[in-house]
């Protein structure tokens, strides 16, 4: 006998009104994709001093021209709200007060792993595709290795580019900023 499990798929709205109804709290860590309700894993402190480094690098040199988003949500369809670890936003005077931002407001989308390598690779680059961010970084700790992922499409990323330390990177949309690939894997405590 074949068991199939039922599964309810959710949508913002839905996801919305469990947080208001308190079925969810701000301190369940989750976000909606494609529907489900994952729950995300915890955060190890190289992480954590990894998404501190991408933070302090970009806003720094990108101050007046981005707004530097960390760890908060992004509404990708009626059906997905992720929160990944660090976009770059266009600018808003409201700061984005009334309603999360959307695929095309952003300019560029980070996911640092070290325990979700192939989550990452498997479900939310498809995702990020799908919506249209038209720049993602995802940094493996594991590897000590940044693939960038541009051109996005229906059915995935046109262009993946693996970089390693020793290599420069740099923004799509600000071709001026270059970054050095070891300044956000990390280096001790240079980070300038």
């Amino acid at each position: 006998m074949v068991v199939q499990l039922l599964r309810r798929q959710f949508t913002v709205a839905k996801y919305h009104q469990m947080v208001e109804a308190g079925i969810l709290t701000e301190d369940d860590r989750v976000e909606l994709l494609e529907g489900e309700v994952i729950e995300l894993w915890s955060i190890s402190s190289r992480h954590a001093a990894c998404v501190n480094r991408l933070t302090y690098l970009f806003h720094d040199r990108l101050r007046e021209r981005a707004i530097v988003r960390v760890q908060n949500p992004v509404e990708l369809s009626d059906r997905s709200e992720p929160q990944p670890d660090l976009v770059l936003l266009q600018l808003r005077p409201n700061l984005y007060e009334a309603g999360y931002p959307q695929a095309q407001d952003i300019l560029l989308l980070v996911e640092v792993a070290d325990t979700t390598v192939e989550f990452d690779q498997e479900i939310k680059m498809p995702l990020y595709a799908k919506s249209g961010v038209r720049e993602v970084w995802l940094v493996d700790l594991n590897e000590n290795a940044i693939a960038i992922y541009r051109e996005p499409s229906l059915s995935g990323y046109g262009q993946v580019q693996e970089l390693r330390r020793g290599q420069e990177l740099t923004v799509q949309l600000f071709p001026d900023i270059s970054l050095a690939v070891e300044k956000l894997l990390g280096q001790g405590n240079n980070f300038n």
